[in-house]
């Protein structure tokens, strides 16, 4: 049952930590994939399936927008996903109701 849980408490904040890493450079796919697990302490452990849905629907809302790179000697060319200024503000936006509703809940637990 543990397992549910926390899926679900990750689902919610996957948006916002994408965001986070691209706010501060343009990055393909699996180099997302592997600075969330990094950065979190392998905490998050992201799948192509669950990275790319994001992704596609953070460019539908005009969140972030896609490149191709050039093909460079046997690299291969990627995709790459850059933050837009309405993602750095939605960011923002979605950062100040994390801090309030992260507070909330540690009130709750703490008390």
């Amino acid at each position: 049952m543990n397992e549910k849980y926390e899926r679900q408490m990750k689902k919610g904040v996957l948006d916002m930590l994408v965001l986070k890493l691209l706010k501060s450079e343009a990055k393909y796919g699996y180099q997302i994939i592997q600075e969330m697990k990094e950065k979190s302490e392998e905490t998050f452990l992201l799948k192509d399936g669950t990275l790319y849905p994001i992704l596609y629907r953070l460019e539908d809302d005009k969140l972030v927008v896609s490149k191709w790179s050039e093909a460079v000697g046997k690299q291969v060319p990627r995709k790459y996903y850059e933050i837009t200024e309405e993602g750095k503000k939605t960011l923002d936006e979605i950062e100040d109701v994390w801090k309030r509703i992260s507070d909330g809940v540690l009130r709750i637990m703490e008390g």
